[in-house]
């Protein structure tokens, strides 16, 4: 079997995203981006995979700027074995939305072959969570959403999903979409060995418009400001005092 990893390029976790002047997006300009974490996950578990011989062969894929060339070279160095560069000016957090990246990925799958998807469950920049979901419909293929673990029989993989009532074991048929939770595995860091190999791993280059697919975003994104800030708490001295101010200040009882 192969597997396709979707890599995208975000604004790095530990950083403090700033709004732009005009309040358009997130000021990306000069600032540490990286792979988005969930991704991660994604690639280190298609490696597992491949280390257990339930695939061969991983690829990965990413849509953006120039710069994303970097994100399928860190999963390339962890382990992939090649990779899709989808060319687009376009930015990812607002313009390039779900219903898009879904469509580009499904184009990518139907012409090249392949038989399990592996996405993280979403993106730390947008927080859409939905192109696992919109890629297995348009696919028809079945999906497991917020995956913590999997295993696998002869033909299929049992998975352990993350639900609010707890954990939820299902059984999914391949061809299947994945979405990978936070706890299905940590990362591998990559090794000076194989960040010097991925070097010579190939990456194809696809311009967006080549793909002749409709891009265009659905949800239009009025103004993006800073949440506010909340106000700095107070002590009281017992618990008179503290049924009173939740009384008669918080407006509470």
């Amino acid at each position: 079997m192969r597997a396709l990893v979707g890599v995208k390029r975000v604004l790095d976790y530990s950083i403090k995203a700033r709004v732009k002047a005009d309040k358009s997006g997130i000021e990306k300009t000069n600032v540490k981006m990286s792979i988005n974490p969930f991704c991660e996950i994604a690639v280190e578990e298609a490696i597992r995979m491949k280390e257990k011989k339930w695939i061969s062969h991983i690829s990965a894929l990413s849509i953006g700027d120039k710069t994303s060339a970097e994100t399928i070279r860190h999963a390339l160095a962890l382990g992939a074995d090649d990779g899709y560069h989808i060319l687009t000016n376009k930015p990812t957090d607002t313009v390039l939305q779900p219903l898009a990246v879904a469509k580009i990925i499904k184009g990518i799958i139907e012409e090249h072959k392949y038989d399990i998807v592996l996405l993280g469950k979403q993106a730390i920049d947008d927080d859409f969570n939905q192109t696992a979901q919109i890629l297995s419909a348009l696919l028809n293929w079945p999906i497991a959403n917020f995956v913590s673990h999997i295993e696998k029989n002869e033909k299929d993989f049992i998975v352990t999903r993350e639900v609010d009532s707890g954990l939820q074991k299902i059984v999914v048929n391949t061809p299947c979409v994945i979405s990978c939770d936070l706890r299905l595995n940590t990362p591998r860091y990559s090794s000076l060995k194989n960040i010097t190999a991925a070097k010579k791993k190939p990456i194809k280059e696809i311009k967006i418009e080549d793909l002749k697919i409709d891009c265009e975003p659905r949800i239009k994104f009025l103004e993006v400001t800073e949440p506010s800030q909340r106000k700095a708490g107070i002590k009281v001295k017992d618990v008179d005092e503290l049924i009173e101010k939740l009384k008669n200040e918080a407006k509470m009882l």
